[in-house]
């Protein structure tokens, strides 16, 4: 994972409106492997080429939540850092990630 900024906490105190962090990760094909095990959604159209050949995706995709966790990293690993969690989300999957893609997660404060 290649991000803007080394890890770590930035206090409370020192959060303004507008910041933000990324990170930015290929999708492995272990990552898939390891996210239908630690979820236990082994829904073959991420496992399974043949079956997911003959889906409207037209080929294997990543789960929606293995690409969504990345916004977690950035919450936990840098904006704010260790110590945080976020409570909520809100998104939509607007295309498929395949193996071999790069997802860029991105989160900018807007509201404190």
């Amino acid at each position: 994972m290649l991000d803007n900024l080394p890890r770590g906490t930035i206090c409370i105190e020192d959060i303004e409106m507008g910041m933000s962090r990324h990170l930015h990760k290929v999708i492995s094909d272990e990552d898939i492997a390891l996210f239908a095990q630690v979820s236990t959604d082994h829904n073959p159209v991420h496992l399974d080429e043949r079956y997911a050949r003959d889906t409207i995706f037209q080929g294997r995709i990543a789960h929606g939540m293995l690409t969504a966790g990345l916004i977690s990293a950035v919450i936990g690993e840098q904006l704010p850092g260790h110590g945080s969690v976020y409570l909520g989300q809100s998104l939509k999957f607007l295309a498929p990630v395949r193996p071999g893609d790069l997802v860029y997660a991105e989160v900018t404060v807007s509201d404190i």
